[in-house]
């Protein structure tokens, strides 16, 4: 439940900060009048990820055992890969993420309301469907171990209420979130239970037959440890580690927590890059008036100083003004 709980939270929260940033943007930029196509697109999004989920959960009945399993089978694997493109992308762009927004509004506003519906319904769509994918692997998987069902999608509810609270809090300035951090955390624990939703995926292709492997177990704990206990339910629930693994699914696991675990302490530990610097203020040209040149003569004295010109003019000193993105 545990990591249900945190697949919602945390794709619940990338999901309610963008619509946040979205509405925010534009009542600074006093367009409420477009309010109504982000709430649209929000709508949107929610429909049709719970449209995909129900047929995820009802379209693969009435197929053989096998057929079931396979399906299973990769779309969990395909889950694992959209959580791992998830966890690096938010790492990267998680400090720029709401200068990018603002962008995307600009740009879609000039299109009119059916842009921003489009943009708001794509936006937090793509963390509906990841969620909804992620979340009914995990009751694949509860159901294959004949564990309860309802556990998994109470967790991502309850996150997801979560994170829609954490994200209200923040816009009424309530709560300051540090997002890099907080990504970064769950970034780490979410690698350690893709990769038990990656070893559940290869274990349904071994019965699916597709995979060898299926009898051939690295390890049975079974007997030390009751797979019905409290300490195989934390397993289970947090790191999706069973008291049976065959070799194939403990190599895959390992195969997978080594390299993008790595990669992930790489990219969090980067340095931000520099923000582009906004070119100094220009002083204004001092208007200057040119002196008219009278030639001398015998009841006019030569002039015996030239008058100052604008290149020996004072200037004022270079000031850099702070961009809008910088404040932010």
């Amino acid at each position: 439940m545990f990591a249900n709980y945190l697949i919602g939270l945390r794709e619940g929260l990338e999901a309610s900060l963008v619509v946040v940033i979205l509405v925010a943007y534009l009542v600074k930029t006093d367009r409420r009048r477009l309010l109504p196509a982000i709430w649209t697109g929000v709508a949107a999004a929610i429909a049709i990820s719970l449209g995909f989920g129900a047929v995820l959960t009802f379209g693969p009945r009435g197929l053989t055992f096998e057929a079931q399993e396979a399906i299973g089978g990769a779309l969990s694997i395909v889950a694992v890969g959209f959580v791992t493109w998830m966890i690096f992308w938010m790492a990267r762009s998680a400090r720029t993420l709401s200068g990018e927004l603002r962008g995307s509004v600009d740009r879609a506003a000039q299109g009119g309301r059916g842009a921003l519906v489009v943009m708001a319904m794509l936006a937090v769509g793509r963390e509906g469907l990841e969620t909804a994918l992620f979340l009914w692997a995990a009751t694949q998987a509860a159901a294959r171990d004949d564990a309860s069902t309802t556990a998994p999608l109470l967790g991502g509810l309850l996150g997801i209420l979560t994170a829609v609270a954490i994200a209200t809090l923040v816009h009424r300035g309530v709560l300051r979130l540090d997002l890099g951090r907080f990504f970064a955390w769950t970034g780490g624990l979410l690698i350690l239970i893709a990769a038990g939703v990656l070893s559940y995926g290869v274990h349904d292709l071994q019965e699916a037959r597709i995979l060898p492997g299926l009898h051939d177990v690295a390890f049975d704990v079974s007997h030390v440890l009751d797979p019905n206990g409290w300490v195989a339910a934390l397993l289970k629930g947090t790191l999706n580690l069973a008291p049976v693994m065959t070799r194939l699914e403990v190599g895959v696991w390992i195969a997978y927590v080594v390299p993008v675990f790595a990669l992930f302490l790489r990219q969090i530990r980067r340095p931000a890059p520099p923000r582009p610097a906004t070119a100094p203020a220009v002083a204004p040209t001092p208007i200057t008036t040119t002196d008219t040149t009278v030639a001398p003569s015998a009841h006019t004295p030569s002039t015996a100083h030239a008058a100052p010109t604008a290149s020996t003019a004072p200037t004022a000193p270079a000031t850099t003004i702070a961009s809008e993105g910088a404040r932010s």
